[in-house]
């Protein structure tokens, strides 16, 4: 099965300069655990967990003031066509539970973990997935 059949689409962004209390307030509103981080043409820049938030900028006394310093510069992504299979292997590499999906370096979707989960046939590849993914890291 492909990304695009199982992506969630109504994907909304915030902007590089957008404080990190409207960031929360945003993820909180839309009942979401992480938020991608765009330009003006809806080009991906980065993305923010709900963990970001914490370990980058509320553990840092807040120093951090918006979404471009706490963001993950480096964006793993899925893209639509790729098979479900596939982006489930870039989650256990990389620890990640949520992938946007982009297409001509825009954000068009958002894959996660209870996504691929919810797909019976999908049900062992998210379980070998989640465990590799909460493995402790050796990244920082």
């Amino acid at each position: 099965m492909r990304v695009k059949n199982l992506m969630t689409t109504s994907v909304t962004c915030v902007r590089p300069e957008t404080s990190i209390e409207q960031v929360a307030k945003q993820m909180k509103q839309e009942n979401i655990g992480s938020i991608p981080v765009c330009n003006d043409r809806g080009e991906a820049l980065g993305i923010i967990t709900d963990r970001d938030i914490v370990i980058r900028a509320v553990s840092n006394g807040g120093a951090a003031k918006t979404a471009q310093d706490i963001m993950t510069k480096h964006l793993v992504y899925a893209e639509p066509d790729m098979d479900t299979h596939e982006a489930s292997l870039l989650m256990a590499k990389y620890q990640v539970r949520r992938l946007p999906v982009v297409e001509n370096n825009k954000v068009i979707g958002m894959l996660a973990m209870a996504d691929i989960a919810r797909k019976q046939i999908y049900v062992d590849e998210a379980g070998d997935a989640l465990s590799a993914i909460s493995k402790q890291s050796t990244m920082n």
